[in-house]
């Protein structure tokens, strides 16, 4: 990468899995750790001072944990300042999943991930891509957007119908899991184009990823 380090903190209660964390990306080349903090309440300072691209997040920390830290740094810096936020975490429930999303991670694994699949992460988040562990982003946002009586949110459908014609095509697919090269080619657009489409009812939407326009998508009921 020309030299060019993807900044990381690591947010973590434990100081071994800091440690290791530490240990294990040092061994990328284009990845650098620029601090550590134990709990989600150092975050927004840490942000601040070290400015990293990437804060690697953990969930259960005793004080403030990482879906309320999440929340609170998208708030702060908004969503072009603040740094991709990666969960990595080892618990897996649905239900943390998606809160976890919703409040503004780029990406959720388990820590068990591979390290290497780790550090490819990292570099997804990075460029803008979102990342799970596998096979679980269908079943997800189904769980986002189940509803006790059945039905779309009709709050979700008017938020949907803010978007432009081709931005909508554009959500609907993200919402069925296309990649931006799958997209382009369903809708005859460049990659560029489908980028740029995304961007801007991302904007428009006052959301941070394309997660959380996929769950908004499903919660409109689809087409």
């Amino acid at each position: 990468m020309g030299g060019v380090s993807i900044r990381i903190l690591v947010v973590d209660d434990d100081p071994l899995v800091r440690s290791g964390l530490r240990l294990m990306l040092a061994a990328a080349p284009d990845v650098e750790v620029v601090g550590e903090v134990g709990d989600g309440t150092e975050v927004i300072d840490a942000v601040h001072r070290l400015t990293p691209d990437v804060v690697l997040m953990d969930i259960r920390m005793p004080v403030l944990d990482g879906i309320a830290a999440t929340r609170a740094l998208r708030a702060r810096a908004g969503a072009d300042g603040a740094p991709a936020v990666l969960v990595l975490t080892t618990f897996g429930a649905d239900r943390t999943v998606v809160e976890a999303l919703r409040a503004g991670s780029a990406g959720y694994l388990l820590k068990d991930t591979p390290p290497a699949e780790i550090v490819a992460a990292v570099r997804k988040v990075t460029a803008g891509e979102p990342v799970l562990s596998p096979g679980v982003t269908r079943s997800l946002i189904a769980l986002a957007t189940a509803e006790p009586h059945g039905g779309p949110e009709p709050d979700a459908r008017d938020r949907l119908a803010l978007l432009t014609s081709r931005e909508r095509a554009v959500a609907l697919a993200v919402a069925e899991g296309l990649s931006n090269g799958e997209i382009a080619e369903r809708l005859h657009l460049s990659t560029s184009s489908v980028k740029a489409h995304l961007s801007s009812a991302l904007t428009r939407l006052g959301l941070d990823n394309r997660i959380q326009l996929a769950i908004l998508a499903h919660s409109a009921g689809g087409d």
